[in-house]
């Protein structure tokens, strides 16, 4: 039987940080693999409905890059991320800078880069991930939480629910 989980726990320890903490009813090495599987991302990290992830590129190893590009079904619009991993710990720590790119969904919106630390810990059948996204300042932390983007992170967590739970 399935565990319904709660939301994620987001805190902004600092005013350059935010940290997300949410738990998946599965073992670690399967959310790590969620996590770091190309083909297995597409099918969470979408965030709002109606968004896609049609590239997902990733080198997953220090030194590696990763690409990810969404698109609006609707307006045909995209924005992204990329970067480098800095630390991989299998099943345990990823390490990567993130570059956003605004895209043409979200015009006039700055460039930024963050350093995103994830750690998986499971306890119970239970895996506890948590995100910290250290900001280049608190202007680009603040524009990134009032986008919603720690609300696209928890819809992004239930598809993950419902794709761990397959």
């Amino acid at each position: 039987m399935v565990r319904k989980m709660e939301k994620a726990k987001v805190s902004t320890p600092s005013d350059r940080e935010v940290h997300v903490v949410r738990s998946f009813d599965a073992p670690r090495a399967l959310v790590y693999r969620a996590y770091t599987e190309p083909k297995l991302m597409q099918r969470w990290l979408l965030g709002s409905p109606g968004w896609t992830m049609p590239v997902c590129e990733m080198d997953v190893r220090v030194g590696g890059k990763y690409r990810w590009r969404w698109r609006s079904s609707e307006h045909g619009t995209e924005f992204g991320f990329s970067g480098e991993f800095y630390e991989v710990e299998p099943g345990a720590r990823l390490v990567h800078s993130q570059v956003f790119d605004p895209g043409s969904a979200n015009p006039g919106a700055p460039p930024g880069e963050s350093l995103v630390t994830i750690t998986l810990q499971e306890q119970g059948g239970l895996t506890t991930v948590t995100t910290q996204i250290k900001f280049d300042s608190k202007e680009a932390r603040d524009g990134a939480v009032a986008s919603g983007m720690t609300d696209g992170m928890e819809r992004s967590y239930q598809l993950l629910d419902a794709s761990l739970a397959e």
